[in-house]
């Protein structure tokens, strides 16, 4: 990758870093994921291929011609990476059940990451049958009554895939109904993008909490998904449903793929804190084959026994990715998340 893509190799030229010399994944320097906005990522071993996939980040403060990029060389790699790890943590009882997603799919926001996992999770875990998979999304809008009448005439389990404000709406819409659901057992709620940008702030434990009531959803099957633009691989909260692991509900811990590791950094020397100590979160990423794989993020954590706890943004960090689309579509007529 140094030899393939100028920006990383200038950063280690500028490092005074030989490349040669480095010999243990936490002594590879780690580039920031707004690289990704300001320059080229992708490797230049080869011109793009006609399946090569460009993906987006939200729009940012600067403007949505600023925004972070990931051309994806090789996106059956991404593919497998996503359809692997959630095969792990959302589907681990290995069934095809009816899914809704209340997020648009790769056909309707084709630039977006999400979009396109959601899209390859209907294909491979999805009711065989399109009519009994329903996306209930656009760019501009999330049909949550349409939604509802889904949910409402589902037989057998469901599986959700939404962005943490698409949940808060459908909550909302169930409260002011007064009518809550009880979903088919063996139903699931996936939900991404967090807290920011809401006008009322839903975190991931109210997500569980209002999932149980209005959805009838046990706690270990409402799963919350970490990821980003810049990274083809996603960590997972890790559940009774889907781990061997009992964290308490309150403190949550997300579990990676085999490939990718993580990291939390100090914030002045970039070395690794010692295990179960708080850091800026960096990942390295083996499915980022053909751009950057050792990632540092903008936010804080902890990782300990190579599962990870998240806390947040760090201080002054920008709005972007799916908390900004939520922003950007928060009018009462739609929301959107973009990753």
């Amino acid at each position: 990758q140094t030899a393939n893509v100028p920006p990383y190799r200038a950063h280690l030229a500028a490092l005074g870093l030989d490349p040669s010399a480095v010999r243990a994944i936490d002594e590879i320097p780690p580039i920031s994921t707004l690289a990704f906005k300001y320059t080229r990522t992708e490797s230049v071993a080869a011109a793009p291929g006609p399946e090569a996939r460009l993906f987006r980040t939200s729009g940012t403060t600067i403007g949505r011609d600023e925004r972070g990029r990931h051309l994806v060389l090789r996106p059956e790699i991404y593919r497998a990476s996503a359809l692997g790890h959630l095969r792990r943590m959302f589907f681990p009882d290995n069934r095809r059940i009816a899914i809704l997603a209340l997020h648009p799919t790769a056909d309707r926001m084709p630039e977006s990451s999400l979009s396109q996992m959601i899209s390859w999770a209907i294909e491979e875990f999805g009711a065989k049958s399109a009519e009994e998979n329903l996306c209930a999304a656009t760019p501009a809008s999330v049909d949550i009554a349409r939604a509802v009448e889904f949910l409402r005439r589902q037989e057998g389990p469901v599986a959700i895939l939404a962005t943490t404000a698409a949940c808060a709406r459908l909550f909302e819409m169930l409260g002011t109904a007064g009518l809550p659901l009880r979903l088919p057992p063996g139903s699931r709620l996936m939900d991404t993008g967090g807290a920011k940008g809401q006008a009322t702030p839903l975190d991931a434990l109210a997500v569980v909490a209002l999932a149980g009531q209005w959805l009838g959803l046990a706690p270990a099957m409402v799963i919350n998904e970490y990821g980003m633009t810049e990274m083809c691989s996603q960590l997972y909260d890790a559940t009774a449903f889907n781990s061997a692991r009992r964290d308490p509900a309150d403190a949550r811990r997300k579990l990676a793929p085999p490939w990718l590791r993580p990291f939390a950094l100090d914030p002045a020397t970039l070395r690794p804190v010692a295990d179960g100590q708080p850091g800026v979160l960096a990942f390295f990423d083996l499915a980022n084959v053909a751009s950057v794989a050792m990632l540092l993020t903008e936010d804080l954590g902890v990782v300990e026994d190579g599962a990870v706890r998240i806390f947040g943004r760090a201080a002054l960090a920008e709005t972007r990715g799916c908390a900004l689309a939520i922003a950007e579509f928060a009018a009462p007529d739609g929301d959107a998340d973009s990753r």
